[in-house]
């Protein structure tokens, strides 16, 4: 079969149409980190009857415990389905062992630094392939602090994207009696016995989670990496969206995350009542329902198209 990409080997899992969206599935094999197991899901959602010419590429990356349908519903319903109808090339990729995404064979062991270092490069490579512009990034949760830390890497920089949004994204916050040593100690040598923590079992969403990520995530709530000193040299445009009512990563820590970033324009966007929005904004319904699409898709319509002239400025100049 042949490639849908000249950079490495991509296969066409489906095209499905879902109304009056196109829903095309990409499985992405980069063969770029040590385990050339791994094979990504990436789906990209158009309009079926499209316009002259594909509009700026947006890559949507979903939390943990979570998968594509975060960002639409199989009825055609979300943010995804909507910047698609407003015109945007959506991408939507699920992470090792999410969704479509196939289980490595070193699941278990998964980072979110192999997800940072080596996936989303790979991802935005074949997205820029196939749109001819570089993305916009946009991620929620966990998806955010993997993209922050690609930024601090270097994985992705201003010459291969055109800017990234965080929405309740955060490192500096642990729970309760994970924040002493020797509970988060303890608690990191247990999970070890464990290839991955159960999303359905714990209520946390529909997918597991990777023991390597757990135990990574607890070790940098009290020391980040390298990447978070890196981070501040970062020139991505930079929106961070933090909830007011977000118990899990409260907006101190989102915007702690933020003021460690560099890049320019930057915007941090608190979403509570004394902001003027309707609602102190919680975790999942920032970017889930209808006070989201009232409230907070416009603002993130409106960034996009900011980011997106200044990108079209800097290059022109």
């Amino acid at each position: 079969m042949q490639s849908s990409s000249t950079l490495f080997p991509v296969a066409l899992a489906s095209a499905e149409r879902r109304g009056d969206l196109s829903e095309d599935v990409y499985l992405v094999k980069a063969n770029n980190s040590l385990d050339f197991t791994t094979e990504l899901a990436v789906t990209r959602l158009g309009l079926c009857a499209p316009r002259a010419g594909r509009g700026p590429a947006v890559v949507l990356l979903h939390g943990a415990f979570s998968n594509r349908r975060f960002w639409y519903s199989p009825s055609g319903l979300g943010l995804g389905p909507a910047l698609a109808r407003a015109g945007y090339d959506v991408w939507i990729p699920e992470m090792r062992g999410h969704g479509l995404s196939p289980r490595n064979q070193g699941y278990a062991s998964n980072r979110v630094d192999d997800y940072a270092r080596y996936d989303l490069p790979a991802i935005n490579a074949f997205v820029s392939e196939m749109n001819g512009r570089r993305p916009h990034w946009v991620g929620h949760s966990l998806g955010g602090t993997t993209l922050a830390m690609a930024l601090g890497l270097g994985s992705l920089t201003h010459e291969h994207i055109a800017s990234a949004a965080l929405f309740g994204s955060q490192v500096s916050r642990c729970r309760g009696a994970m924040r002493w040593w020797p509970i988060n100690w303890l608690l990191r040598t247990a999970l070890r016995r464990f290839d991955h923590i159960s999303g359905r079992r714990f209520k946390r969403g529909p997918e597991d989670e990777p023991t390597g990520v757990a135990v990574e995530l607890l070790r940098g709530y009290r020391k980040p990496g390298p990447w978070w000193a890196a981070l501040a040299d970062s020139q991505v445009p930079l929106l961070a969206v933090a909830g007011a009512g977000d118990l899990q990563d409260p907006a101190w820590a989102c915007r702690a995350l933020f003021e460690q970033a560099g890049g320019e324009p930057r915007l941090f966007v608190e979403l509570s009542q004394a902001a003027g929005y309707t609602r102190d904004f919680g975790h999942v319904e920032m970017l889930l329902g209808e006070a989201a699409e009232q409230e907070v898709w416009p603002l993130l319509e409106r960034w996009l198209r900011q980011a997106d002239d200044i990108g079209h400025k800097s290059h022109a100049a």
